[in-house]
Formats: C-alpha cells, structure tokens, sequence
C-alpha cells in the first residue's frame, strides 16, 4: 500500500473500493512492526483498532460516517483514554489506566477516527528531545541517531515515518512545532482555549495546548475543527463558535508578514536554517506580499520568563503524584514522609525533579517576588508587544528551531537544551496559534521548519496561508 499523504487521498480509494480501513489498519500495524526500532509507540491497540476499523467500513458502506472515517490516528502518551494506560512516559504513573476519555479524544471517536496506540514522549511532556522518557528516546526516522525533538517526539516521528496518517500531541512551549520541524511534518499550537484540556495530564496549566501533526495543512485543519470547541469540563475553554477550518484554506491574494529581525540573524541560528528562511521569504515577496523586518526586544528575555513560569506550575501539578493514591509507591517506604520522599525520587527522571525545584524555589516566600512575580510582568510585555505586532501585520515568520535535529545525547547540559526553544516559546507566553512547516533540508538530509504565528483566534488565516508553503514540499 502506498504512503498517503492526507486523509482526502484516504477517502477516494476508500469510495473507489481499493481499500478499506482494515486494511489501513493492518498496514500501519505492519509498518510500526518494522519499525520498531524508532521506539515511536509504547503500547499498539491491535486488535481494538481493527474493531474499531470494521465498525468504520460499516458506516462508510451505509453512508452515515464521520469526517474522519479513514484517519489512522496515535495518542501521545498524556491524553487520558478511558481503560487505556496513560503514563505520561514515566515511572510515577507505572500501571495507571485511565478512568474517563478526555474531550479531545472522544470528539476524535466521535468523528469516526482510528486510535492505534499510545506514543513515546519526554516525561511529564518535560523535554526537548523526547530523551527523558522512561522508556527510552524516540528515534528520528531521517537517522535514527538523532532525536525526533519533544516533547511529542514519538507523535512526529509515527507520522514522519508513516506510522499513521496523523497524531495528537500537545504544545506548553513547541513540544509540537520543534518535533514537527525536526521530523519534516506539520505541527500546529492552537490558540491557548481552542481545545479543551480536559483529560490532559498538566504540565503548565496556562501553557498547555492540544495540537495535531499531520503531513498536510488540509488535515491540520480537519482535526482542529473537530477537537476545538467549548467543553462544560473546561472552563478555561473558549466559547468561541468554531470555523470550519477546513473549507475555508484559500488565502488571500497578499498578506503583510512580518519577520523577526533579531532571530534570522541570532548568533545561534544554523546557517542552512537561515538560508531556507530568507529563500522563502523572498518567495514570498516575489508572490507579492509585503514582507519586512520588526523590532521585538525582548527575545533574550523570553526563555527564562518560561522556564520560571512552567517550572511554577509544574512544581504545582506535579505535587499530587506523592505515592498515596495511585501510580507508583516505593516499596522500601518506613512511614508517610518517607512514602512521599522516596515515591517522589524514585518515580520523577532528573529532569522532572529538577523542574519541580526550579518551580518550588520561585514560588517559595522569600523568591516569589523576585522570580515569579516580575517574570509574569515580562509575559505581559511579551504577549502586548506580540499582540500589537500581529495588529500590524497577518503573520509573523521565524524559524522553529536554532537548529536541525541534534544526536542523542548530544545537549547534556540542560541550559542549553532549554535554548532550544528560543523560538517556540513567544507564541506559547502570548497565548496565540502557531504552526511548523517543513521547508526543505540541510545537507545531511534532515529536516529544517519555519514558523508561522496569527493572531488569537485566527487559526483559519494561518492554516490558509500554511497551505501555500507546504503545497510543494509535501507534494
């Protein structure tokens, strides 16, 4: 069978009778088989996803199915799915099954799509590069000694090596968009409140976002229509009526874009990464857009801003995990302070435990001010002068990553593991949508993504304009 390219290809040979959706199924359950080497999935639902196939085919024979009949689709492994295992690739949660679905996965059964397993991801979704898994790193499928990025690292590469035909991971700050680029797929942050958290192990309650990867714009949009919407379980979700963002990918003839001066020409940006922004930005002018560079000041301030402010509320989240309740428990524990202490070492990696300090030290009574308080002022410049840029322009264009995807290994020290996010991070502190296109390779074949930021709520503009970059790449 061949590799499909979105789910609009799915559905004509499923109408032509040249496929089914068992026999989908059973050739991505092939492909993952072959593949597993790329430690991609940590649980396949086999036998589930073939009922689930044979129910779908049904519905497609007596014309009542759903808009996603025919989408083979991973779970990252923090999206609760009612008697699933959901470990959030970590010890802490070692035997845990899921007790409810959360909205976005049940929408996603509800439109008739195929869930086909659970997906490696950093801990906690607390990485860059999908190595702080309990499970072992995911490999990139353009050199399986490379990291896939994080932390959806496992949902892009299932996706980049044709695993399935789409997965849903989440984005605190580019866990979507950096493994999207690094592994040549789309990757799409909603607008914080798009979709609902419900059912969304919590990182950073304020910066986590559900997303797709996808190999086309056209299914992006499918899936975000679908999961988006308002949700009684959510508060926090918008009550924003949804677009249907998948009939509506024409762009418009011209667009002001603007591109952040001080990114193209950061010291640490990879010079083929630079290469490929200018080349399409150029494009872009030669199509007749307005493109022009703008000041944002407060690049160097965006990193620790996000770090101080997710390790906060991650040293939050995370306190429930104390070994009480469910998940792992220390079974050289004497007495409850020690339950809690050893449970706590034992079941968090490294880099959990060292966000929980970071988080309990700012947030502590003599630091608070210091740390906590002025970085959620320096979010406030952040988000307002974001804002005010996107009122000036339709988008603004960066690169995802400073670089293409590094080897295993490679960033022991985290500081600099945490600066690979220079570049993600602004659209995730200024709540708005963004998305990863893939734009050509380096020299060594890997991957190299642009990204594109919109406005709050205009996911349909950018998707539309996405459309026109990666119409050749993934052709």
């Amino acid at each position: 069978m061949k590799r499909f390219h979105s789910l609009s290809e799915v559905r004509s040979e499923l109408a032509a009778g040249t496929t089914s959706c068992r026999q989908l199924v059973a050739y991505y359950l092939g492909n993952i088989e072959r593949q597993r080497h790329l430690n991609a999935f940590l649980e396949v639902w086999a036998d589930e996803a073939l009922a689930q196939a044979d129910a779908v085919d049904a519905k497609l024979a007596a014309g009542t199915a759903g808009p996603l009949a025919g989408m083979v689709v991973g779970l990252k492994d923090v999206l609760a799915y009612a008697g699933h295992s959901l470990q959030s690739s970590s010890r802490m949660l070692d035997g845990f099954k899921s007790l409810f679905t959360g909205t976005a996965v049940q929408r996603l059964l509800d439109a008739d799509a195929i869930l086909i397993g659970r997906q490696n991801c950093d801990e906690f979704a607390m990485g860059g590069s999908n190595e702080t898994s309990y499970f072992g790193p995911a490999r990139n499928a353009a050199d399986p000694n490379r990291v896939p990025g994080g932390s959806s690292g496992g949902s892009a590469v299932a996706v980049q090596a044709d695993l399935c035909l789409a997965s849903i991971g989440s984005d605190t700050g580019g866990s979507v968009r950096q493994p999207a680029a690094f592994c040549g797929v789309i990757g799409l942050k909603p607008t914080y409140s798009r979709i609902s958290r419900y059912g969304l192990v919590a990182f950073a309650s304020s910066f986590d976002q559900i997303g797709p990867l996808t190999r086309s714009v056209q299914d992006a949009a499918l899936l975000l229509e679908v999961m988006a919407g308002a949700d009684g379980l959510d508060s926090t979700a918008s009550q924003r009526p949804v677009p249907a963002y998948s009939r509506q990918l024409t762009p418009a003839p011209h667009y002001r874009i603007g591109y952040i001066a001080d990114a193209v020409d950061n010291a640490g940006l990879n010079p083929e990464i630079k290469a490929a922004l200018e080349t399409q930005l150029n494009l872009l002018r030669g199509q007749g857009h307005v493109v022009e560079a703008v000041d944002f000041p407060y690049l160097d301030f965006m990193i620790p801003t996000y770090y101080i402010l997710t390790t906060a509320e991650a040293s939050s989240n995370l306190g429930r995990f104390d070994g009480v309740k469910y998940g792992y428990r220390a079974p050289d524990a004497t007495d409850l302070e020690s339950l809690y202490k050893k449970s706590r070492a034992q079941g968090f990696g490294a880099e959990v435990q060292r966000r929980i300090l970071l988080g309990t030290f700012v947030l502590s009574a003599n630091y608070y001010d210091a740390y906590y308080t002025k970085a959620q002022r320096v979010r406030r410049l952040i988000k307002d002068k974001t804002d005010e840029l996107l009122r000036q322009y339709d988008f603004l264009v960066l690169p995802t990553t400073p670089t293409t995807a590094f080897k295993i290994g490679e960033k022991q020290n985290p500081v600099s593991m945490y600066l690979a996010d220079i570049f993600t991070v602004q659209a995730s502190l200024a709540g708005v949508p963004a998305i990863s296109v893939p734009v050509g390779e380096d020299a060594a074949g890997l991957p190299i993504g642009l990204q594109i930021m919109a406005g709050a709520f205009r996911e349909a503009e950018l998707l539309a304009f996405a459309s026109v970059l990666t119409e050749e790449v993934l052709a």
